[in-house]
């Protein structure tokens, strides 16, 4: 895609950010966004509340508060009855509701393979905006929910996955980052990320890359949903796992004693995953899981 050069685009898409930033005055600018993708759970409700909650969650790792949200419904309505697809949208509503912002509508398609998801907008000071560009040297890292949701609903697509471990995922996964993100503007934190596709490792690198930093991580520290280890040995991971390995390449580095399990978990996509805030005040609700320091852009885990 071209660069778009304009003086009020505070960030756009040569950052590899979360959302796009566009300044209206000098304490307002437009956070926008968007996201779908197919079904990951089996339950419609589940479904639409997570997909709001992912596509919300790109809002608040800017620092934004949503404002307004479109539907973007892609379904074969020939596919399930009325009520699962109305199910959807009723989880939508109900998280969109949470979080304070308007549906304003939206568009939908008939596809044989249902996709759901929402366009977003919402509002953010530039003072006190968070992205990818911020980290510095000093900066702790703090995780604000677990990980593990790929290798978790792999597992459940081919029903190997314990019922507690995929109730844990969709608990998490339909959480908003809402109070995460106020605890980065609040420890006057610059920089965060959601942990959604590029997985712990891929999306700590797009940081490590706009910042010009290196990130190393304590494996030891990283917060876990329940059965992760058993459902990689039982060879649960996933083909976007495996993209997101050969995307960061060899600046991703393990330490000897980093169990082949982790080396899965840490490039594992998620859907609607924690922030992960970088900062040099203390942020007690989160577990610290690494600190960035000088150095070529990389990602080492031990």
């Amino acid at each position: 895609m071209p660069k778009n050069a304009h003086p009020d685009l505070l960030v756009g898409f040569d950052t590899y950010d979360d959302a796009g930033v566009f300044r209206m005055s000098e304490d307002t600018a437009l956070v926008q966004t968007m996201d779908f993708f197919t079904p990951i759970v089996d339950d419609p409700y589940a479904y639409g509340a997570i997909a709001a909650a992912n596509s919300l969650s790109d809002i608040y790792a800017m620092g934004g508060k949503p404002i307004t949200v479109m539907n973007i419904a892609c379904f074969d309505p020939t596919m399930a009855e009325a009520e699962v697809w109305a199910a959807i949208f009723r989880g939508m509503a109900d998280k969109c509701q949470e979080a304070g912002a308007a549906v304003v509508g939206g568009h939908s398609v008939e596809d044989k393979q249902p996709k759901f998801g929402l366009s977003v907008t919402g509002l953010v000071n530039p003072s006190v905006m968070l992205h990818n560009a911020g980290a510095k040297p000093g900066d702790r890292i703090y995780l604000s929910k677990p990980l593990g949701t790929g290798i978790i609903t792999t597992a459940a697509k081919f029903d190997d996955c314990p019922d507690e471990a995929l109730s844990a995922a969709i608990e998490t996964m339909s959480t908003l980052n809402a109070e995460a993100s106020c605890r980065a503007v609040e420890a006057g934190s610059r920089c965060a990320t959601d942990m959604t596709g590029f997985g712990l490792a891929g999306h700590l690198f797009n940081i490590a890359r706009a910042s010009s930093v290196s990130i190393s991580i304590d494996s030891a520290k990283l917060p876990l949903l329940p059965s992760v280890e058993e459902l990689v040995m039982r060879k649960n991971t996933t083909a976007g796992g495996k993209n997101n390995r050969e995307f960061i390449g060899n600046s991703l580095l393990f330490g000897e004693g980093v169990p082949s399990w982790m080396e899965h978990l840490a490039v594992d996509p998620q859907t609607s995953g924690g922030l992960a805030i970088f900062s040099t005040t203390v942020i007690l609700e989160y577990p610290e899981i690494g600190q960035v320091s000088e150095g070529p852009p990389s990602i080492s885990i031990s």
